[in-house]
C-alpha cells in the first residue's frame, strides 16, 4: 500500500500544494496512491495523538508513506527520528519529495535506523537528566514541587510556579513531563504557559 501523508498546521494553509507535489512525484515514479491521510494539526503535537499515529499503527512491511518533506512528520528532530525508527521496526518505507529522503530496506537505511535509535535514546537520557537537575535545584532553593493540596482550579494548580515552569522549559523539559510533575493534563500546562508565562515575558519586554 502507498500512502500520501499531508499535514498543515492551520486552517489558513491549504493541503492542495502538498497533494499536487505528491501526485506529480508519483506520476514521475510510476506509483499510485492507495490512501490519503490529511490533517490540520501542529507538528509539535505527538504523532501518536494524530492521524499519523493511526497510520503508523496499521502500516505493514513494504508499505510506502510519501510526504512533501520531513518537517511534515514533526517539528522536532527527536520526534522525526522516533517516527522513522518506528517505520524501520515495521519495515515500511518513507519517501520525501523536497528532501529526497528514502527510508527503505537498504544498508544505508539500516545504518540510519541505528543512528536514529541511538540518538533518540541519548536525547531521552539528556531530557531525564535535565529534568532531575532542574528539580533538584529548585528543591534546594526551597521550592515546593507538585500540585498544591486541596486545589481544584487549573489556574490555582500551577499559580506560583511560573518561575519553576519557565526554568524547566529552558532546561529542555517537555510539556508532557511538566504535566507529569504537577499531576495535570498537558493541555493545562500549555494554556498556563501561553496565558501566564508568555504574556508575562511580553509585558517585561515592553517595559
Amino acid at each position: 500500500m502507498n500512502y500520501g501523508y499531508i499535514r498543515v498546521s492551520s486552517d489558513k494553509q491549504t493541503v492542495e500544494n502538498q497533494r499536487f507535489e505528491i501526485q506529480r512525484f508519483c506520476k514521475q515514479e510510476g506509483l499510485s496512491v492507495d490512501g490519503w491521510i490529511e490533517e490540520t494539526v501542529s507538528g509539535t503535537k505527538n504523532y501518536d495523538k494524530r492521524e499519523l499515529g493511526t497510520l503508523l499503527d496499521k502500516v505493514q512491511k513494504d508499505d510506502l508513506i510519501i510526504c512533501s518533506e520531513l518537517s511534515r512528520l514533526g517539528r522536532s528532530l527527536f520526534m522525526i527520528m522516533e517516527i522513522l525508527n518506528h517505520c524501520m521496526d515495521k519495515e515500511c518505507r518513507v519517501w520525501t519529495i523536497k528532501d529526497s529522503y528514502r527510508l527503505g530496506d537498504d544498508i544505508q537505511s539500516k545504518v540510519l535506523a541505528f543512528a536514529f535509535g541511538l540518538s533518540a535514546e541519548i536525547e531521552r537520557n539528556l531530557i531525564s537528566q535535565r529534568t532531575k537537575e532542574a528539580l533538584a535545584r529548585k528543591k534546594a532553593e526551597g521550592v515546593t514541587l507538585g500540585r498544591p493540596k486541596g486545589k481544584i482550579s487549573s489556574k490555582v494548580k500551577l499559580s506560583g510556579n511560573e518561575e519553576m515552569i519557565r526554568d524547566l522549559r529552558e532546561s529542555g523539559v517537555t510539556i508532557s513531563q511538566i504535566a507529569s510533575i504537577y499531576h495535570v493534563n498537558r493541555n493545562t500546562v500549555s494554556r498556563f504557559i501561553r496565558n501566564h508565562i508568555n504574556s508575562e515575558m511580553e509585558e517585561n519586554e515592553n517595559v
